[in-house]
């Protein structure tokens, strides 16, 4: 690539290619002085010594002149619009000194001897060898130098008229010559070195702003996933709160004596408030997912039954698409959570129905060495390669656009992934678009004697309304802390038809006035309370009061990951809105027997 000097040349280029060219000339500075004293000093004729000396003074303060001024423009800095200019100086100065030197040439030779001659013949070529590695930078500059020293040496040689030296002037000009063609490479390589370093400070400044900006990018986004979370926390606890005391008030009519109309309407009104609540559990279960509270119960049980449960529950929805939904029975003994495993399996399964429009599902476990794998067929849609990583986010969806709600929140996936994370079974996807996917879960294997002796452990909750009260309740003194009224009102009603005694407060220090007046048998308070109170605190308060072994339910509609833990880790059993009256018939008889049991003394 040819050197562009000086009109085309990059002004940035130019201004540090002069600052290695002072750099160089001021390192060459006592060199070129001691030469000039010991040339001097060899060649000092005592008959005429005052030419001699002259040049060495002309000499010396050239270069301390060239020194003086690349000292203040490295100080100083050169403006890129004088850098042109300034290669002009350069080159003005370099002639000079390049005309200095070759005066060597008419101040000693014809009038020393051969010796002599020989030595001058010889510093003024190793100055212009030095001066080549040292002016290349700004080549125009060592040009200059080198014409100027050369023609000083050849028009000497040239008045001495002996063919000898005019042998030595054609062989000073291919010297030239090749120290030209040295000088160019070398300032090519220079050109190069620089523009190269300017590349690697720009990209250095680029990737700084685009690591600036990834930064920035990722704040912001953390930000927006905890205001996310927080929105989602709000609006989850706000719309918790109507619903749940919506299901105590159904839970008080479908007790009631009501005629075949009105009974058709509560179904409807109970159908409906299901469907909420089983979307605002979606949310509660990422939710509990992403505040790590999660902490999988794991033991060995067998996979039939699960399988036989969920085929149950969720082939109707398939019949009601015309899908055909079948589960293959399986010896399969596992050793994980059942509970969570029920939820992964549940997701997946639900996922493959309401993405498949025709054909059917299939539910199956193949043996593998020391592994199960659990494996949900379906022939729906299919999902891109593309997108079998993203299918996996919470809200994602394919196919959603208009947000059918009839299609879920998009969180099926994203609940089974975490769920399955925290189990430590490996989930997986094979998928082609218009032919189907197979969702695959990795499960441990167990022995078949240990997944029997578990069996019997199976159980789940209660998720209809209609359950029979017993006596278990009878009499036992409720209070109720909820800062809500509607929510107080619907727990008085509810309890009250249990046969229970209830009491209500709204507050800490109303809960601890009416406790001691009327101590209760059990405390079920609401997590959030007025004044950032917590349930927590007004447990911990009344157990102070009336003795550690009270006991006590709390109830939360917060789905904030950090209000889980703090729920989770203080240690008293927790309920989350919306609860089902089944679901806290069962708890309370459950907190009253563990209560019971704790205070019995163990038989000697």
């Amino acid at each position: 690539m040819p050197v562009a000097w000086p009109s085309r040349a990059n002004p940035r280029l130019l201004v540090e290619l002069q600052y290695l060219l002072h750099r160089h000339i001021i390192s060459s500075v006592i060199p070129a002085a001691l030469l000039a004293l010991l040339v001097v000093w060899t060649l000092d004729d005592a008959s005429n010594p005052w030419p001699l000396r002259l040049w060495g003074v002309a000499v010396i303060a050239s270069k301390l002149f060239s020194a003086w001024v690349g000292r203040q423009q490295l100080r100083r800095g050169v403006p890129l619009e004088d850098a042109r200019r300034n290669v002009l100086w350069l080159i003005v100065l370099n002639a000079i000194d390049g005309a200095v030197w070759g005066g060597l040439a008419w101040v000693t030779l014809g009038s020393s001897t051969l010796t002599g001659s020989i030595l001058v013949v010889s510093v003024i070529g190793g100055i212009a060898g030095s001066s080549m590695s040292s002016l290349s930078p700004v080549f125009p500059a060592f040009v200059a130098f080198l014409v100027c020293l050369l023609a000083a040496l050849a028009s000497k040689l040239w008045t001495l008229g002996d063919p000898a030296y005019d042998a030595l002037g054609v062989a000073g000009v291919l010297y030239a010559a090749s120290l030209l063609g040295q000088s160019r490479n070398s300032a090519e390589a220079a050109r190069q070195a620089i523009t190269l370093r300017f590349e690697n400070v720009e990209l250095i400044e680029r990737l700084r702003q685009e690591t600036t900006y990834a930064q920035a990018q990722r704040q912001a986004a953390e930000q927006a996933n905890v205001a996310k979370s927080r929105f989602l926390a709000a609006a989850s606890h706000d719309l918790r709160q109507p619903i749940h005391a919506q299901g105590l008030f159904l839970g008080v009519l479908g007790r009631s004596a009501l005629s075949g109309p009105q009974a058709e309407a509560l179904a409807n009104a109970r159908a409906t408030w299901q469907a909420s609540a089983e979307m605002l559990d979606t949310l509660l279960d990422f939710s509990r997912i992403e505040a790590g509270v999660v902490e999988p119960q794991r033991r060995a049980f067998a996979l039939q039954p699960l399988l036989h449960k969920l085929e149950l529950e969720l082939a109707p929805q398939a019949d009601a698409k015309g899908l055909v939904y079948r589960s293959i029975d399986t010896e399969a003994v596992v050793n994980s959570d059942p509970s969570l495993l029920e939820l992964v399996l549940r997701n997946l399964v639900s996922n493959a129905i309401r993405y498949t429009e025709q054909g059917g599902v299939l539910v199956g476990c193949r043996r593998r060495t020391d592994h199960w794998l659990l494996e949900v067929w379906d022939t729906g849609v299919g999902i891109p390669a593309s997108q079998h990583q993203a299918i996996f986010l919470e809200f994602h969806q394919l196919g959603n656009a208009e947000r059918d709600r009839r299609k879920g929140l998009g969180l099926g996936l994203a609940i089974a992934q975490g769920l399955a994370r925290a189990l430590g079974h490996p989930l997986s996807l094979a998928s082609r678009p218009g032919q189907g996917s197979v969702f695959r879960l990795t499960l441990p294997q167990a022995s078949a004697a240990l997944g029997m002796a578990a069996e019997d452990g199976w159980a789940a909750l209660p998720e209809g309304e209609d359950f029979e009260v017993d006596t278990a309740l009878n009499n036992v003194r409720v209070l109720v802390i909820d800062d809500d009224e509607t929510v107080r009102a619907g727990m008085r009603q509810m309890l009250t038809g249990w046969a229970c005694l209830c009491d209500t407060a709204e507050s800490i220090e109303e809960a601890l006035a009416l406790a001691r007046v009327r101590p209760p048998g059990l405390v079920i308070s609401d997590y959030r309370l007025r004044g950032h109170r917590t349930g927590a605190e007004a447990i911990a308060a009344l157990r102070a009061e009336l003795g550690d072994t009270l006991p006590a339910l709390l109830v939360t509609g917060d789905t904030d990951p950090a209000r889980l833990r703090e729920a989770h880790d203080s240690g008293v059993a927790l309920l989350h809105k919306p609860v089902s009256p089944a679901q806290l018939h069962q708890r309370m008889q459950g907190v009253l027997r563990a209560a019971a049991q704790a205070a019995t003394p163990p038989v000697t």
